[in-house]
């Protein structure tokens, strides 16, 4: 699976790896995706995103339905 958040479409950014001989090979950063479970009022069910850490931050600020209504908006399944 790739490692792409469903709330805020976070993606893994690529550089390099800098030995201590400052010898350059190619490295990836990955968002740190979490597997969320949550209970959402308006449909009447759970459903599981993959979150990042600064998603799941997200929903706590704005709230699971806001979060779903943009998600089902995008045309997107939960």
């Amino acid at each position: 699976m790739s490692a792409v958040c469903q709330v805020l479409g976070t993606q893994p950014g690529f550089g390099h790896a800098i030995s201590h001989s400052h010898v350059r090979t190619k490295r990836r950063f990955n968002p740190n995706i979490q597997k969320k479970r949550y209970w959402v009022p308006s449909l009447g069910r759970h459903v599981t995103l993959r979150v990042s850490a600064k998603g799941i931050k997200t929903i706590d600020k704005r709230g699971i339905d806001v979060i779903v209504a943009q998600i089902l908006a995008r045309g997107e399944k939960v």
